[in-house]
């Protein structure tokens, strides 16, 4: 039932009133002042709770354990509808009513420990989060024209800018046998990528020649040697062999990196 704004503002006043009675001691006239906000207010937990506790003064049990059960439901709703919304500074503070009217209630101690926990991570991003003015992506900070190579490093080599199609097929045998590549090549591939990628629209329109044959590659998962062996039954992408991917490249298999750069790498030589 939707409550009148003027009625919310007058329960608060006398709620204010109630408070003021209990703080004297005049628990009686509490009960009667916190009953007529509840009449104006009956989904304010507030209200049922101190009432409650105003019951327990006069040792009328009975009275304070209805009251204490209503205002459980009121702050059990409201919490969870303010979890629900992701607002959970809000949630937590009801949660912890719930919990500090019913300490053994498993539910809401439950529930406490989810708000707790997501509280916990809201304030640690804020205390990280860098004012949207300064943000800068950590790739304009990487020149891997500036990285070295080791004289002793044997794998695969990106001679100036120019990604040739040996490059890829030797990075990906160096791959097979467990090698790694240097990071000025891996830096090199991934902001090349992420340079092309960036002009391009979100959405791509691929058209397919009467006659032509397009492979439509899965989810690899990080999964490297399945990418090669797909690759050796179809042959490598190409001009004349196309491939469209439908994503997910990395996570769960073990190999994401190794998944990602040879691709890539294909993917700059023919664009």
């Amino acid at each position: 039932m939707e409550i009148e704004g003027s009625d919310v503002s007058r329960a608060e006043e006398i709620k204010n009133q109630a408070n003021e009675a209990f703080k004297a001691h005049r628990y009686g006239q509490a009960i009667d002042l916190y009953t007529q906000a509840i009449e104006l207010n009956s989904q304010n937990a507030v209200y049922w709770a101190n009432r409650s506790l105003a019951h327990t003064k006069l040792e009328e049990y009975g009275s304070a354990i209805q009251d204490a059960t209503k205002a459980i439901e009121g702050y059990y709703r409201r919490g969870a509808a303010y979890l629900a919304m992701g607002k959970f500074k809000e949630a937590l503070k009801d949660f912890q009513q719930v919990k500090r009217i019913c300490p053994n209630d498993p539910d809401a101690t439950k529930k406490l420990k989810e708000c707790e926990k997501a509280v916990m991570k809201l304030k640690f991003e804020e205390a990280i989060s860098v004012p949207e003015s300064e943000r800068r992506s950590v790739a304009d900070s990487i020149d891997y024209r500036t990285i070295k190579v080791e004289p002793q490093y044997l794998g695969a080599k990106i001679e100036g800018d120019v990604v040739t199609l040996d490059f890829v097929k030797k990075m990906m045998d160096d791959f097979k046998n467990q090698k790694c590549l240097h990071k000025r090549y891996a830096f090199q591939i991934v902001l090349q990528m992420r340079e092309m990628l960036q002009a391009l629209p979100s959405l791509v329109d691929i058209n397919v020649p009467d006659g032509s044959l397009l492979t439509v590659c899965g989810d690899v998962h990080g999964q490297f040697y399945d990418l090669i062996n797909i690759f050796e039954l179809n042959g490598l992408p190409s001009e004349e062999n196309p491939y469209l991917f439908n994503g997910d490249f990395v996570d769960r298999g073990s190999f994401s990196v190794e998944d990602l750069l040879p691709i890539s790498m294909i993917y700059i030589i023919l664009v």
